[in-house]
């Protein structure tokens, strides 16, 4: 299935009701909603623009002097998200790229990813007349704005925002500076072309920079409905172009949540609930600190004239906790989810074909357990966030993945109208779904109503890596059968908490054709907070799939690789495959004397396969020499970062494959801080080649894909070299080190 235009089943309920609604079909108002209906692109701020700049539309600003600037409505957090996004509209615009700046968007809903909610729900849409298109914009940005916001995550901005948004939005801005020039000029718009920032009449060899008709083209109605591009014709888009934001990262104007200083600000340090669910009943300050002293309840806060003076204040407070459930443990956890897996009352089928569950039956057929654990984010740059709130005002400084999400909430906190919060997102120091979520801000606000002037609030390290929303620790149980060389049944049951992935992208599929099968998962709430984590669901199933099936080629004696290709009818899977085994010398290993493990998943719209190519030293040390990763993502944007972002994928995964884990004890997280929650160093960090197949098909996500073959082509590897198989992470489990 295509994860461009299929929704799930929820968000489709909810898009269709809202869709009618908003667009008055509901009651024969078809031709209201065509009259009433704003035209999406037309909406904006008017304090957006600055100086002589022009709004031409929601997402794009022009200069008379021809400087262009690019409206983004997506958190910058290292992806190089703005770039991509101002690549996709510049190329329709036909802009120079040397006159290209981009912009954060305002935490407004008139800056909402609507272009995202539409793209995944109907996709281009290109069967709609465009005179509706006024009526579908109005009711996509509706629909949005209870279930996108400004959301950066699922690798939704280049394929969703950028493919159905962006390049719309520079192809008007277009259309509108040439529908300018040719009454200017008194010539047919038609008669006109558009080239690095210029309009060309060529039949009277006349020319001018875009900027002469910004003012002028900023009167007329964007088309929701342009002309664009054919791939063919690209410059912009699949060059390598310098990303916009590294400049002032260099230089260090960047300003991150934690660069954030405001006039007259207290610094403010937490301490929150050891055992989740407990509360602060009683505190006591034996040390009578003047410092400021919160309590929210499940958190504690201290504020003072220095982030130094509030961590010692709050160090020397006694605070005593009641509640939450102190008897919790990582073994009573795992007990609950193999108890939990015993049981069919509650499971959902999510996939069934034929009859597996009586071929499971045979002798020969093979059952496995699987299990990961809870992961913590560990983002480089602490949970941080300042506020003030004063006058019925209140202003945020944070770096957040949902700017709106964040105002929204900090609103409700402080009972607030949402109109009454700005948010001002700052670059983000890390994200990986654990800045989607509010909580720093909503402490930060109430501290600083309660304190009476603006307060910059940080998490320590210990108090980030224990009050997470973890990726989700699972146990998956799978069986397979295996007859005349190839696979004839499968059954896979998994406990399930959900952390944020839409069914609509399939983390369950086992992604290979069988005859046979049976899919379920078992809902399980988890005890303690769970949410997104780099590559979501896709990072469990993606080791159990790809490990069972490295399973089951040996129980067929067959070559792993070779064995996935005869399981492969998708022809994009099947390129994929054939190319990793040419890129990574798949059976002729480069390194004397190693063994490799293959893998490859399809998420978010994007195929990786990966080859793992190790030693193993000291009879347990894993030495990873390279990991080749082929990865097919339809259209590649912008071929560095394209490569940035699966070599970082690849180093994300490694350090939670050998070292990732959270374990509870007494209620409370055992992990603290980087000494015991490592990550990958540079002595063990691999040679990564990396290998896009050229396609004209729209782009696939890249911020995650990378992510989920990893464990599993290491795992796979190590069982090649040693006999081992590893069916429980990390490494260390099965005594496993890294060099």
């Amino acid at each position: 299935m295509s994860n461009h235009t299929k929704p799930s089943s929820n968000v489709a309920k909810i898009a269709r009701r809202t869709f009618l609604v908003s667009t008055g079909v509901v009651g024969g108002g078809v031709a209201l909603g065509l009259t009433l209906s704003p035209n999406r692109l037309k909406m904006h701020r008017d304090d957006a623009a600055s100086g002589d700049e022009v709004i031409l539309n929601t997402w794009v600003k022009l200069t008379p002097d021809n400087q262009l600037t690019v409206i983004i409505p997506h958190s910058e957090m290292g992806q190089g998200v703005g770039t991509g996004l101002a690549q996709m509209l510049a190329e329709e615009m036909e802009a120079d790229w040397d006159t290209v700046a981009i912009q954060q968007a305002p935490a407004d809903d008139n800056y909402i990813n609507s272009d995202l909610g539409r793209g995944y729900i109907v996709g281009e849409g290109a069967q709609i007349p465009g005179f509706v298109y006024p009526m579908l914009d109005f009711a996509f940005l509706q629909i949005s704005k209870g279930l996108v916001g400004q959301i950066t995550g699922g690798s939704t901005a280049i394929r969703l925002t950028g493919y159905y948004g962006m390049r719309r939005a520079g192809a008007a801005a277009r259309e509108m500076l040439m529908r300018a020039a040719a009454e200017e000029w008194g010539v047919s718009a038609n008669s006109l072309r558009a080239e690095n920032s210029r309009l060309y009449h060529d039949a009277s060899d006349r020319s001018a920079p875009f900027g002469a008709f910004a003012a002028a083209a900023a009167r007329f109605a964007p088309n929701l409905k342009p002309t664009l591009k054919a791939p063919k014709d690209y410059k912009i888009v699949g060059a390598p172009k310098r990303r916009l934001d590294l400049p002032e990262k260099v230089t260090g104007e960047a300003q991150f949540g934690m660069d954030v200083i405001v006039p007259g600000m207290k610094y403010a340090a937490i301490a929150q609930a050891p055992v989740f669910g407990a509360r602060a009943i009683n505190i006591e300050d034996p040390g009578n600190a003047a410092q400021k002293i919160v309590n929210l309840g499940d958190a504690v806060i201290v504020a003072s004239d220095s982030y130094w003076e509030a961590s010692n204040a709050l160090r020397q407070l006694d605070i005593r906790w009641e509640g939450g459930d102190a008897t919790l443990t990582s073994d009573a956890l795992r007990a609950m989810h193999n108890a939990h897996l015993g049981e069919t009352r509650h499971e959902e089928i999510m996939d069934k074909s034929g009859n597996a569950a009586t071929l499971l039956q045979a002798a020969d057929a093979i059952s496995v357990e699987y299990a990961v654990p809870y992961l913590a984010h560990a983002t480089m740059e602490p949970m941080n966030c300042t506020a003030s709130v004063r006058d019925g005002k209140c202003d945020v400084w944070v770096g957040h993945q949902n700017p709106i999400e964040a105002r929204d909430d900090a609103a409700s906190a402080l009972g607030l109208k949402k109109s009454d919060v700005t948010v001002h997102n700052t670059y983000l120091g890390g994200g990986f779904g654990r800045r989607g979520r509010t909580d720093n801000v909503v402490q930060a606000v109430r501290a600083a109503a309660e304190i009476g002037a603006p307060v910059k609030l940080i998490w320590s390290r210990e108090q980030d890596m224990t009050n997470d929303f973890y990726r989700p620790a699972v146990v998956s149980r799978m069986s397979g059968l295996v007859e005349d060389g190839k696979i004839s049944a499968i059954s896979h049951a998994y406990v399930y908490s959900d952390a944020g992935m839409p069914d609509s992208e399939r983390p369950f599929a086992f992604q290979y054709d069988v005859p046979n099968k049976r899919i379920a998962r078992h809902p399980y709430p988890s005890p303690i907070p769970v949410g997104a984590w780099r590559s979501v669901d896709f990072t469990q199933m993606g080791f159990f799939n790809e490990s069972f099936i490295d399973e089951l080629a040996h129980t067929a004696g067959a070559d792993p690789l070779e064995f996935r290709h005869a399981h492969k009818s998708d022809p994009r899977h099947r390129a994929v495959l054939e190319r990793l085994a040419d890129e990574a010398n798949w059976g002729r290993p480069e390194t004397p004397g190693a063994s490799q493990g293959v893998a490859i998943v399809d998420s978010f719209a994007s195929i990786v396969g990966q080859v793992a190519e190790i030693t193993i030293e000291d009879g347990n040390r894993v030495r990873i020499h390279r990991i080749t990763s082929v990865v097919d993502c339809g259209q590649v944007i912008n071929p560095n970062a394209a490569e940035a972002q699966i070599h970082s994928s690849v180093i994300f995964a490694l350090s939670a494959v050998f070292f990732g884990e959270i374990t509870l004890q007494n209620g409370e997280v055992i992990q603290q801080n980087f000494p015991d929650y490592e990550m990958i160093r540079l002595r063990n960090a691999p040679e990564q080649p990396v290998r896009f197949i050229k396609s004209d098909l729209p782009p696939g996500g890249l911020g995650e894909p990378g992510t989920p073959p990893v464990a599993p082509a290491l795992t796979n590897a190590i069982f090649a070299a040693t006999g081992t198989r590893i069916r429980e992470l990390p490494l260390t489990r099965a005594g496993f080190r890294s060099i």
